[in-house]
């Protein structure tokens, strides 16, 4: 079966790699992007999903440019090989973007110009029930990126603590009743265990007293559960200071989030890499003294009304653009411009799941 994949902040997002006038004036930035020429250099698509995006990139690239795809999931590293076969500009990745700089540097990459990450799910993802992804299909209780490695959303229920699942249902959900839900799982699992998505959609509802409306009650623990398994925020971390690290004076980074957690962790990133010196500034130092900005915030976009009318996904999505100063990394490298947040580690029972 053919899954599509609607592509979020298409225009937008390639827009904000190549414009070179993105965010600073939009209409002068919407006329520079028509009237381009095709550029030269080394761009990176993190996410390659159904390369939806890639495609647009490859069509304002010029002949000597190179696009490097990342992507953990198998299905979708299929569809990036097939791209390659049929483009000798792009070289495929099976691996996270969160280490970035190791796999750029096997392939004799130091510096690139544009990074793009399209974080979350993609829709042949959520579509294809065997993949486990959503609560409104039966399928098996699986949720990995990369169905290669890494312990299932069956397995890791199984043995985690009642601590153990409310913490992460609590943090990466943001779910009120985290408590009644990772009860009700422990509870239930003695008698039959969880092994469908249907399963645990149906407990997780009836331990949930209310919800928004239009909400489903397992939208929150299914979200959470996700994150966890694939280790996504930690990955994202990594990522952000990768990004850091690879990019060419004038590149561009440009993110797009779906959730609240995502896009905090970026929003303090950029922030914190723009002003590194914003802790300092009560201080009685100089200004030629404080440390110049490692990167110049261009903005967010979110999708239009139009866009979220043809594709509700849409609806979610933040898409924050910075680029690269000619300032040097700090000596921690940038690991200090990503701000601490509370990561809960897989712990030492398996190995670590896959992204995207």
């Amino acid at each position: 079966m053919e899954f599509v994949h609607r592509t979020v902040l298409l225009e937008p997002a390639v827009d904000a790699l190549l414009n070179a006038s993105f965010g600073k004036r939009r209409a002068a930035s919407r006329l520079a992007a028509d009237t381009a020429p095709p550029l030269d250099g080394i761009y990176v698509d993190g996410t390659f999903g159904r390369g939806g995006h890639s495609r647009l990139l490859l069509e304002r690239l010029s002949p000597a440019a190179t696009l490097v795809v990342f992507d953990k999931d198998p299905q979708a590293i299929e569809a990036a090989q097939a791209l390659r076969e049929q483009d000798a500009r792009v070289k495929v990745v099976h691996g996270g973007f969160g280490d970035m700089p190791e796999h750029l540097q096997e392939l004799g990459i130091g510096q690139v110009h544009g990074v793009l990450l399209d974080l979350g799910v993609s829709s042949p993802q959520i579509d294809d029930a065997a993949r486990g992804f959503s609560f409104m299909r039966e399928g098996p209780l699986d949720m990995r990126m990369d169905t290669s490695s890494g312990v299932t959303a069956a397995q890791w229920l199984a043995e985690a603590s009642l601590e153990e699942i409310k913490e992460v249902i609590a943090h990466y959900g943001e779910e009120r009743f985290a408590f009644q839900i990772a009860k009700a799982i422990v509870a239930g699992r003695e008698s039959r265990p969880l092994c469908t998505t249907l399963d645990l959609a149906e407990l997780v509802a009836s331990a949930v007293r209310t919800r928004e409306k239009g909400q489903h009650p397992a939208t929150r623990s299914f979200q959470a559960i996700r994150i966890h398994i694939n280790q996504e925020l930690q990955e994202l971390a990594l990522a952000l200071a990768a990004a850091l690290k690879v990019l060419a004076p004038g590149g561009r980074l440009a993110i797009i989030s779906f959730h609240s957690l995502e896009d905090r962790m970026v929003k303090q990133c950029i922030a914190a890499a723009a002003r590194p010196g914003a802790e300092l500034a009560r201080l009685p130092i100089p200004e030629q003294q404080m440390p110049p900005p490692v990167l110049t915030s261009l903005g967010k976009i979110v999708p239009d009304a139009q866009e979220i009318a043809d594709n509700v996904r849409a609806r979610s999505a933040v898409m924050r653009v910075a680029e690269r100063t000619d300032a040097p990394l700090p000596p921690d490298q940038g690991a200090s411009f990503v701000k601490a947040m509370r990561l809960i580690p897989m712990g030492g029972r398996h190995p670590r799941g896959g992204r995207r």
